[in-house]
């Protein structure tokens, strides 16, 4: 499947040189650049994914993340990710490295969608601009949100 893909796009490429050479050239610098300034992010979460999977054992993941952990597991993770502030190209593949040693769907669906919606570190800044009630309110409602993403998760996985 990943070489289907990896070849249509060079067909695409190859159209858009046939077409317009000098389009083409500026497209691909702009997306040389995009990854120049993700680059640096990634490289600095493929480390600590790498530490963390290194210093944590299988075992230990599944105990604090794992199915069995439950809604204790659920809140850990919810907690984890109000808090962390990472760009979503980097979550869903520690998403799916978690996964893979252990941890459940219900904890990682909480993890995930209350990392790319609920922003303690970033409250300072919403209340700057639309206000305190306003800040809490949304925090709030995004935390209770990602609780009942993961109880979706949970029954439907």
């Amino acid at each position: 499947m990943t070489v289907t893909f990896y070849a249509l796009a060079m067909l695409g490429l190859a159209f858009s040189f046939w077409k317009s050479r000098e389009k083409t050239k500026l497209a691909l610098k702009k997306a040389w650049k995009s990854f120049e300034n993700i680059l640096p992010q990634l490289l600095a979460i493929l480390v600590i994914i790498g530490v963390m999977l290194a210093i944590l054992t299988p075992e230990q993941i599944s105990a604090v993340l794992g199915k069995e952990s439950g809604w204790f597991g659920v809140l850990i993770a919810a907690a984890i990710g109000s808090v962390t502030l990472i760009p979503g190209f980097v979550a869903f593949p520690l998403a799916a490295a978690l996964l893979h040693n252990g941890a459940g769907y219900m904890q990682i669906a909480a993890f995930v969608s209350t990392l790319m919606m609920v922003g303690i570190v970033t409250i300072p800044l919403e209340k700057q601009f639309f206000g305190k009630k306003a800040a809490i309110a949304r925090n709030s409602a995004a935390f209770v949100f990602s609780l009942i993403v993961a109880l979706v998760m949970g029954v439907v996985l």
